[in-house]
């Protein structure tokens, strides 16, 4: 009786452990490479699944841990914006693709972030933004500290 138990115990475990990031992840990275082809968009892509393009390099050394005074905008894959702001802005407290993306360049760079939805507000989503949702943006960085 008590293998048994263990047993339904070890099964509940493995089917509770379904791993829904990496089906989101191929998912993602089929309609992030299916929208820059439609687009003639040369982008590169991070080892982190985050596909980008860098408009205007910078210069200097953005980590991210810096705050940065930048201005963008954020849309989903069908073009409609959910966001626009200027302002300073903790990369810290930022989503995971702005701490990898941002530091690709520097003061007066800017750049477009693809971001996967697990880099964006994963499986929670936020505000308008649903759970597992590709997003865009566009950012210009104007200075950092």
């Amino acid at each position: 009786m008590r293998k048994l138990i263990t047993f339904a115990l070890l099964l509940v475990l493995i089917a509770g452990c379904k791993d829904d990031d990496k089906d989101y992840a191929v998912i993602d990275e089929k309609i992030i490479t299916d929208y820059l082809a439609a687009n003639n968009i040369d982008a590169q892509r991070d080892d982190s699944g985050l596909y980008y393009k860098i408009i205007t390099p910078g210069t200097g050394d953005i980590t991210p841990f810096n705050t940065v005074e930048a201005t963008y905008t954020g849309s989903f894959i069908d073009g409609e914006v959910f966001d626009a702001r200027t302002g300073k802005f903790s990369l810290v407290g930022f989503i995971r693709a702005w701490q990898i993306g941002i530091p690709k360049i520097g003061k007066g760079g800017k750049i477009q972030l693809f971001v996967p939805s697990a880099l964006g507000y994963g499986s929670k989503g936020s505000g308008d933004i649903p759970a597992n949702t590709v997003l865009l943006f566009d950012v210009e960085v104007f200075d950092y500290e």
